[in-house]
């Protein structure tokens, strides 16, 4: 779990180091440097949207996961919890008073505080969404959990703090704090595949990984899309996508291999 923690405390540092610049950045520059972000995540996507092998598997797993992520919901759940963070991070304590007024004023005052955020950009459950698809979604974080958790090789993962640390810098200082609570996704997500890499890994094949690269290369480029401006995708819906091209993938060993 070593490298896991380092992965988190990468991210945290960066997003810091973010908010710190974000105060010395105006309304227009924090917007280009939002697309910037989306442009370089865009061309990320793009690298690994390509490694995919087999173009059906990819078709089927977006359409099929996509519509298995609205009927569920995924993106509105994982923004709601987004917003729960965003309200337990920026709560204010309450002020007693006798005609019991005082927990209404300071709900108003907190959601006033929460829609000002959200109209200057620092859009908490937005950056809390988008930085923890990018940062849980590719071969790395498989890869690199599977070598962390079976061969105590902590090489992919480090380097994949380095970049997680520098783009956790530029996003942080575009939307602002949700960046940094991405670290807990990244802890649920890697932690897990670490601990359970010795079970998980002899069903991976290179061939698992390319699809689920493809795929998961796709979601970035939605990401890439929105933080554009170009249009906004409920990118987290097509989740179910990443399950369904693992089962395709063992699908096809079974009755082809």
């Amino acid at each position: 779990m070593l490298a896991v923690y380092v992965n988190c405390i990468a991210v945290i540092a960066g997003s810091v180091l973010g908010l710190l610049f974000s105060k010395l950045f105006t309304e227009n520059l924090s917007k280009m440097i939002t697309t910037a972000c989306g442009i370089v995540t865009t061309v990320l996507g793009m690298q690994m949207a390509f490694k995919y092998q087999n173009v059906v598997f990819l078709t089927l797993a977006l359409i099929a996961g996509g519509i298995i992520g609205y009927v569920l919901d995924i993106d509105g759940a994982i923004l709601k919890l987004g917003k729960l963070l965003e309200r337990l991070v920026y709560r204010k304590k309450s002020v007693p008073a006798e005609n019991g007024t005082a927990d209404s004023q300071n709900q108003e005052l907190e959601e006033t505080e929460l829609t000002k955020k959200a109209s200057s950009g620092q859009n908490f459950a937005f950056a809390f969404l988008n930085s923890s698809i990018l940062f849980c979604v590719g071969a790395m974080s498989i890869v690199g959990s599977f070598k962390a958790g079976v061969e105590k090789d902590y090489s992919i993962i480090f380097t994949k703090s380095i970049l997680d640390g520098f783009m956790a810098i530029s996003f942080a200082a575009s939307m602002g704090l949700g960046t940094a609570f991405s670290a807990l996704a990244i802890l649920v997500y890697q932690g897990a595949l670490t601990l359970l890499s010795i079970w998980l890994q002899p069903y991976v094949s290179e061939e698992m990984i390319a699809e689920l690269t493809g795929c998961g290369g796709c979601m970035i480029i939605m990401i890439g899309l929105n933080l554009i401006g170009l249009t906004k995708i409920k990118t987290a819906n097509f989740l179910p996508a990443l399950v369904l091209t693992v089962l395709f993938v063992i699908g096809k060993g079974l009755f082809v291999g």
